[in-house]
């Protein structure tokens, strides 16, 4: 299993999987590539243990489907770091810094998650997020947050707002 890759790590660092689209990686951002395990039985997906260093608190577990081009976001929390892994299908993750001292205040940052990049993306207080789903009928997001959700401690924007410089459309790369 590989290091995690911290934001702070150079662009020719960062895990297949993840792109930089505007200024440096997100200051808190992680993405720690995950164990699978699979035998004649099935597959084991290992999402998070108390033992990993990247582990602060439980505060709950959920799972979230998206159906394929459905956008879940954008949202941020104020306590709560999220930590992502896609189960089932596909997703991209989207996060934006706007945090006011943040050393990459401005920055944006796309994440495939899904069966080719099986990885867990840890998303710091106060940066924005969203996922679309890629897969049809739908994926499956599992989300290992430090907090239970509070919907008085986050906030919410449309997925088209003009206030975070990022277009949902399918890209060629």
């Amino acid at each position: 299993m590989s290091a995690p890759v911290e934001a702070s790590a150079a662009k020719a660092k960062l895990p297949d999987g993840v792109r930089v689209l505007v200024g440096p990686p997100i200051e808190g951002v992680k993405v720690i590539p995950l164990r699978r395990i699979p035998d004649e039985r099935g597959t084991i997906f290992h999402v998070m243990s108390s033992k990993d260093p990247h582990f602060e608190r439980f505060g709950e577990i959920y799972c979230s489907t998206v159906y394929e081009g459905v956008i879940k976001g954008w949202h941020k929390h104020r306590e709560m770091t999220l930590n992502y892994a896609c189960l089932h299908g596909r997703v991209k993750c989207v996060l934006f810094d706007d945090r006011p001292e943040s050393p990459t205040k401005g920055s944006l940052m796309e994440v495939y998650l899904g069966p080719d990049n099986y990885s867990l993306m840890v998303v710091p207080p106060e940066v924005w997020n969203g996922f679309k789903g890629m897969t049809d009928p739908f994926a499956m997001v599992a989300n290992c947050c430090t907090h239970a959700h509070d919907p008085t401690r986050s906030d919410r924007l449309d997925p088209h707002t003009d206030v975070i410089p990022y277009d949902w459309a399918t890209k060629d790369h």
